[in-house]
């Protein structure tokens, strides 16, 4: 049981620096009072922010802050649980969230997510949901347990029966199927990849031991018609090489000489040109003048003749030794066209000497080749053993590989039987069919101190069937709102009743907002407050109400909640 001692809240809501402090087990029951707006219900919020991180209403968690102060907001609630006590606190600029077990804060897990699910699991064993079903009626936010959908009631009711631990059997149970089922997709494939090789390796050891020696033969063979090819085309430039650099050496000597004796007679070309050149401009000049510039003397007629006859003379010679320097030039070119024909003859057998030797070159590394592949093939012929040995390796690894499958796939169905026994319609339904009869009979009981005389059932599924007392039909949602609200307390105190039979979500803690200043009539309140004076001993009850001067005689004590200077204070 859950043992609420006190909530502290400081710059929260309406509350500013000034923190407000609630005794929660001071007195059974305590009516809180207060104006609109004066902060009656942050005792609600505060709660809930507390211990689940979020606030009873439907706000976000920013505006939880007071808008004045706008910082330092921290929330406090002590409780103790089998005389062990606890400390919550939470904050919100700067974010805070500590636990506190007898003194000792307990270290915080790696995020506060996890160190929320650690309170919710481990210490309250409530959640927010359930929370509200067992502690809170009545506020505007507030979610009937009739109104819920069928999977929150039944979560709600699997909460107060303490049996949601099945349900989280189920998950892990579920997460190792999952595990299973990715184990045995790799085990499968391992299965498979391993009857690939062990066909593999044993048409390796069948081809090996097939092998003969007419496949080493046919290499061989082929080796001896590379060589042949290599020895034909070794004699044919051994033949083609004879002499051939002394050949090629002598003609291009030849070549040289030629063409420097050929570049020679060039030269004298171009001087019997000019030679002729100039006669022919001497010649020009004593036909054209009369008087020598160089003597300036006159010219006649007789020396002019004697002159150019002379020239022509010369000039008849020089044409003679042209004409024969021509001819002689003719018969070096003749011979320089026989050395170029001889050169391009040895240089066309050099060439083929050097295909051959690139022939040579590429067959050699083809022989080199395949004798790797025949010494490969004697090689794999006698490495049968070694072969056998992977292959026994292989199918040992798939026996025991097989084997683990076998074992996985009998713990699947082994979990496949409990996980039917772990779903809702399993052990659950079974224990939630025990209880039914003592839950409806509970809540019967309390419908009809409140002075509702209808026969309320819930079934396993928690849907309601009511009947009037002249057997007709109704569900919840055609009764009045007082009368939705007397069933609303009803399920209220059951779930308590239950709760504290279990002692799962059993509170000292019951918060009624605004519940008597809703739909009860004069007779619905007098019934209300006859059933928190019949409470145990150890329940504290608030009442949240702004009838203060109609119900304040009513409950042992009393909480004033007021605005001073935009601030929420209490007296």
């Amino acid at each position: 049981m859950i043992h609420f001692k006190s909530c502290e809240w400081k710059n929260f809501l309406s509350t500013g620096s000034d923190p407000i402090k609630i005794q929660l087990d001071k007195s059974p029951t305590t009516l809180i009072v207060g104006q609109n707006g004066a902060g009656k219900s942050t005792l609600l919020d505060a709660m809930s922010f507390a211990l689940f991180n979020k606030p009873h209403r439907d706000i976000n968690k920013a505006q939880l802050i007071n808008s004045i102060n706008q910082k330092k907001t921290e929330v406090t609630v002590e409780f103790e649980i089998a005389n062990q006590h606890f400390k919550i606190v939470r904050g919100i600029k700067p974010a805070k969230f500590e636990i506190w077990q007898n003194g000792n804060m307990i270290n915080q897990a790696s995020n506060a997510r996890d160190y929320q699910k650690f309170l919710e699991q481990n210490i309250l064993k409530l959640n927010h949901k359930s929370f509200h079903q067992v502690v809170v009626l009545g506020s505007s936010s507030f979610i009937p347990f009739m109104q819920l959908p069928a999977w929150s009631r039944r979560s709600v009711i699997e909460d107060l029966l303490d049996i949601n631990i099945f349900s989280k059997m189920n998950t892990l149970l579920k997460e190792r199927n999952t595990k299973i089922r990715d184990e045995l997709v790799d085990i499968n494939h391992q299965i498979d990849l391993l009857k690939t090789k062990i066909t593999g390796q044993s048409k390796y050891i069948k081809d090996l031991q097939s092998l003969n020696q007419d496949q080493i033969d046919k290499k061989r063979d082929s080796i001896k018609v590379h060589k042949g090819t290599i020895k034909e085309a070794f004699e044919e430039s051994r033949e083609l090489g004879k002499n051939l650099e002394t050949l090629l050496k002598d003609q291009q000597k030849k070549q040289n000489e030629n063409l420097k004796q050929t570049s020679q007679l060039n030269s004298l070309d171009l001087n019997y040109n000019q030679k002729i050149k100039d006669l022919v401009e001497q010649a020009r000049f004593y036909e054209e003048n009369d008087h020598c510039p160089t003597c300036d003397q006159d010219v006649g007629p007789e020396l002019k003749e004697k002159k150019i006859q002379i020239i022509q003379n010369t000039a008849k010679g020089v044409q003679q030794e042209k004409a024969s320097l021509e001819k002689e030039l003719k018969t070096l070119k003749k011979e320089l066209q026989d050395i170029s024909n001889k050169l391009n003859t040895l240089q066309q057998k050099q060439q083929k000497i050097n295909s051959n030797n690139e022939k040579i070159s590429v067959i050699q590394k083809e022989i080199d080749k395949i004798q790797k592949e025949i010494n490969l093939l004697n090689s794999q012929t006698g490495d049968t053993g070694t072969a056998k040995k992977e292959l026994k390796e292989f199918r040992t690894s798939k026996e025991e590989i097989t084997e683990k499958k076998l074992e996985y796939v009998e713990e699947r169905t082994y979990n496949e039987v409990i996980g039917e026994m772990l779903k809702d319609t399993g052990i659950k339904t079974k224990v939630i069919k025990q209880y039914l009869p003592v839950m409806n009979r509970l809540i019967n009981q309390y419908l009809q101190i409140l002075d509702f005389f209808v026969a309320f059932h819930l079934d396993e599924n928690f849907n309601e069937t009511i009947r009037s007392r002249h057997r007709d039909s109704f569900n919840y949602a055609s009764f009045s709102e007082g009368e939705k609200q007397r069933i609303d307390l009803s399920l209220l105190f059951t779930w308590r009743q239950i709760a504290k039979l279990k002692n799962s979500a059993a509170t000292n803690l019951l918060i009624l907002d605004e519940t008597f200043d809703s739909s009860l009539d004069h007779d619905g309140v007098d019934s209300l407050t006859k059933i928190l004076d019949t409470l145990d001993s150890d329940s504290n009850t608030f009442i949240i109400s702004h009838k203060g001067d109609v119900l304040e005689n009513k409950f042992r004590s009393k909480i004033e909640f007021f605005k001073s200077k935009n601030f929420s204070k209490i007296r």
